[in-house]
């Protein structure tokens, strides 16, 4: 690590710590040359996939729209905000750990499904009927059919 002072290249590490939260390493540092104190924070840089839209456009990532569309399908239903903000999470991981720089939005959106399937059928139709674009009452009742089935038409 250079030095903001001197510049010289190389310092010393003196004390080294993790921030409360666990989100970043405070390292302590000491020039030999000036023998200056400063510090520097390490934090892990998680890179999310560029999502490719139906029409082929590529976008990035956005939690906060997972999360509307989350909120929006469970909205008036029996489910906490920690249970939503769960299932956000293990949609976020489960895209971070694909090991992929591109997914799909049905890829994303398949997710979704799976997540709403275990926490609420009426939240799940719902999204269903907008993800799938039903245009009938037919396609709500196979909707209906495959939640009760037990591999969920995934």
């Amino acid at each position: 690590m250079k030095c903001p002072f001197c510049n010289r290249p190389d310092t010393q590490v003196i004390d080294t710590r993790v921030q409360e939260d666990g989100a970043a390493i405070r390292r302590r540092r000491k020039c030999p040359a000036c023998e200056r104190r400063f510090s520097t924070y390490e934090r892990a840089e998680l890179v999310m996939p560029a999502v490719v839209k139906r029409n082929g456009t590529r976008t990035e990532f956005d939690i906060a729209k997972l999360r509307a569309s989350l909120k929006l399908a469970l909205r008036k239903r029996p489910v906490s905000t920690d249970q939503m903000d769960s299932a956000v999470e293990r949609i976020r991981e489960k895209l971070l750990h694909s090991g992929q720089k591109e997914v799909s939005s049905r890829f994303i959106g398949d997710l979704v499904m799976s997540e709403l399937r275990e926490l609420d059928e009426v939240a799940y139709v719902r999204f269903a009927s907008v993800y799938r674009s039903f245009e009938d009452v037919g396609e709500f009742v196979k909707a209906i059919h495959e939640f009760q089935s037990p591999g969920g038409g995934q």
